[in-house]
């Protein structure tokens, strides 16, 4: 070969490898544990590992599955180093079990250049426990759900710094009874205690479908409901969780005790209400003893006093790593209900601490519709759409993932809304009246 074609051969070569660097090689699965297709696992592994050729995207994932044969798992999975990827699990015995690494639908494992893994299936069958492995966890297996625990806590719960608990000297103290539980049980009994000194009402302990323990909430209420029904002129129950009335002027009435996904037939009654009063000169709504429930159900109902769409709340995500611990925010926005009776007459809600979650998440959508006046006392302060976190053992922890705020920003956690008008109603006066149901009135008879 001539020098000139020798150099023109080399010139070729670098070109190739240049072409192959510039148009990138997609990443593959170089390795699983365990393998694809093993048999006879030990159904006491911990975790599952799947290992790359190449540096890997960290911001995302995608390991698909459903149904049975997916590991239950616990926690969410995490990057170990820029190849490795851990998926902590807690597998039976003689179970098959199956999951893919990306799949046709979802390929959000990809590498720093943003090509995605082809699809890898891996599949395997546990073996049989050995003798004396299915008796009481290990003190080794609850500490791993212990730091199961204090990981889900740092990263996961989106009011940990907002509550000023000491939590390297509550899991000084409650550890040892984590570890040395007999069972899930106790385990469970000794994280609900741990948890409780956050006092937040968004935070609970699960076993199967039980909770266990946790912090509950004393408030003062602000209403009688038997005083109620001799107050409020043809005081009706329309539905379980349904109440109206109407006075001789003309106001009109609607109690609605909780936005529960369990009520949504029930809900559908204060349409009903909402129709019999369209031309009502005014209208109280009084959710004093709402609190809380599904946030949509709430939404759907104030959908029908606004006539263009209007931002109530924000919040944020919960993400360790991103800057400042949070995502971006969000704006919650509240969109007129074309589909459900319409009032553009002044309205008047009632109020009170009682109120929290999705019921403040209402409050804050009435303060968009003009003309309204929220009246009583603060709301509770707590707003955290908790989500549940598999511990390994058999116990679940839920946690608020959200940092609730309102419109301008502000977090409003341990404070609450506070109402256009302030009514406090003592004990005594609740006995035989409702102070704050005579102040909303007041405001309706007003020219």
């Amino acid at each position: 070969m001539s020098s000139f074609g020798h150099i023109r051969s080399m010139a070729a070569g670098i070109l190739l490898v240049f072409a192959a660097v510039a148009l990138g090689v997609p990443p593959k699965v170089v390795r699983t544990v365990p393998e694809n297709g093993a048999d006879d696992v030990n159904p006491k592994l911990r975790e599952i590992r799947i290992v790359f050729d190449q540096d890997m995207d960290q911001d995302g994932f995608s390991i698909c599955g459903g149904g049975p044969k997916y590991p239950k798992t616990v926690g969410r999975a995490r990057w170990v180093n820029k190849r490795t990827i851990v998926m902590r699990v807690k597998l039976a015995a003689n179970h098959d079990y199956e999951l893919s690494v990306n799949c046709p639908r979802y390929k959000n494992f990809k590498n720093v250049r943003g090509e995605a893994v082809r699809p890898y299936p891996v599949k395997f069958r546990t073996g049989a426990l050995e003798e004396g492995q299915a008796e009481r966890p290990s003190a080794v297996e609850n500490k791993e759900s212990m730091e199961e625990l204090r990981r889900a806590i740092d990263e996961n719960y989106s009011y940990r710094d907002l509550r000023k608990v000491n939590w390297d000297e509550l899991f000084r103290r409650y550890g040892p009874k984590m570890e040395q539980a007999k069972d899930a049980r106790g385990f469970a009994e000794a994280a609900a205690e741990l948890l409780a000194h956050a006092e937040d009402a968004h935070i609970w302990v699960k076993i199967d479908d039980e909770t266990v323990g946790g912090f509950r909430r004393e408030i003062k209420r602000n209403y009688n409901a038997e005083v109620l029904k001799n107050v409020v002129p043809g005081w009706q129950q329309l539905s379980s969780v349904v109440y109206t009335g109407r006075y001789t002027d003309g106001i009109g009435y609607i109690l609605i005790a909780s936005w529960s996904g369990e009520h949504a037939e029930a809900l559908a009654q204060a349409y009903a209400a909402i129709w019999d009063f369209t031309e009502a000169p005014g209208l109280i709504i009084d959710v004093r003893c709402n609190g809380g429930g599904a946030e949509p159900l709430a939404r759907e109902f104030a959908g029908c006093f606004v006539d263009e769409p209007k931002v109530y709340a924000q919040h944020v995500y919960r993400s360790a790593d991103a800057p400042g611990g949070f995502g971006q925010v969000n704006n919650r926005v509240l969109e007129p209900n074309k589909h459900r009776p319409r009032y553009r007459g002044k309205v008047v809600v009632l109020m009170g601490p009682a109120n929290m979650s999705s019921c403040e998440a209402f409050l804050l959508m009435m303060k968009q519709v003009g003309g309204c006046k929220l009246v009583g006392e603060t709301s509770y302060g707590g707003s955290g759409n908790p989500k549940p976190v598999n511990l390994g053992n058999g116990v679940s922890v839920f946690l608020p993932s959200w940092k609730a705020m309102r419109p301008d920003g502000t977090c409003f956690e341990g404070e609450g809304i506070r109402p256009d008008v302030i009514v406090e109603a003592s004990e005594v006066e609740l006995i035989s009246r409702d102070p704050v149901l005579e102040a909303a009135l007041k405001l309706l008879r007003q020219r």
